[in-house]
C-alpha cells in the first residue's frame, strides 16, 4: 500500500510516453492527457495521506511532471500556432528553471525539485490551459498559465538560492542563525 502513490506515479510516465502514439485531435490523446493529469493531483496527496512521502517519491514526481510537459508538447506544437513572443518566453521559463538546477548542483551537489504551491498553480493552470488555447483557438489561456509559470520559476531560485528547500533528512534548510 505504501508504494501505491509511487506505482501512480511510474503510470503517469508509461502514459505520458504512450501520448507520442496517439492523435492529438483523437479521444485516445485526451483521455491520457486527463488520467495523467489526474494521477498527477493524486499521487502526492495519497502519499500523505498514506504517510508514506519520500525523497525518492518526490523526485520521481517532478521527473513523471516532466515527461508529461515533453510529451504532451512534442505533440501540441505541431498544432500550435503561438507568435514568437510567446515561444521565446517559454524557452525564458526553461532556461530559468536550468539556471535554478544548475544551481542547486552547486549549492547541494544534487538537483532539487521545489514543490511549491505557485509550482502546483502552473501545473494546473497548464492542465487546463493547453486543451482551452487548442479547443478555444485563443491563447490567453496560455498566456495565463506562462505569467504564473514565470513566478513560479523565479520563486523556485529564490528558494534554492535562500536554501528554503527540501533535502533528504531535512524538512527545511534556512541560512538563518
Amino acid at each position: 500500500m505504501k508504494q501505491l502513490p509511487n506505482i501512480i506515479t511510474l503510470l503517469r510516465i508509461a502514459g505520458s510516453f504512450s501520448l507520442l502514439f496517439c492523435n492529438v485531435a483523437g479521444v485516445a490523446f485526451w483521455v491520457l492527457y486527463v488520467l495523467c493529469g489526474i494521477s498527477d493531483m493524486s499521487d502526492g496527496w495519497l502519499a500523505r495521506k498514506l504517510k508514506c512521502v519520500t525523497r525518492t517519491g518526490a523526485l520521481l514526481d517532478s521527473l513523471a511532471d516532466l515527461a508529461f510537459v515533453a510529451c504532451c508538447c512534442w505533440q501540441i506544437i505541431s498544432v500550435l500556432n503561438f507568435p514568437n513572443w510567446l515561444w521565446i518566453w517559454g524557452g525564458a521559463i526553461v532556461v530559468i528553471k536550468l539556471i535554478n538546477q544548475i544551481c542547486a548542483l552547486v549549492m547541494y551537489k544534487k538537483c532539487v525539485f521545489p514543490h511549491t504551491l505557485a509550482n502546483k498553480a502552473t501545473g494546473l493552470l497548464l492542465f487546463i490551459g493547453v486543451p482551452l488555447t487548442l479547443f478555444l483557438e485563443s491563447i490567453i489561456p496560455i498566456v495565463i498559465a506562462a505569467v504564473m509559470a514565470t513566478f513560479s520559476a523565479v520563486q523556485e531560485g529564490h528558494f534554492i538560492r535562500i536554501k528554503k528547500v527540501s533535502l533528504p533528512n531535512q524538512n527545511y534548510i534556512n541560512n538563518k542563525k
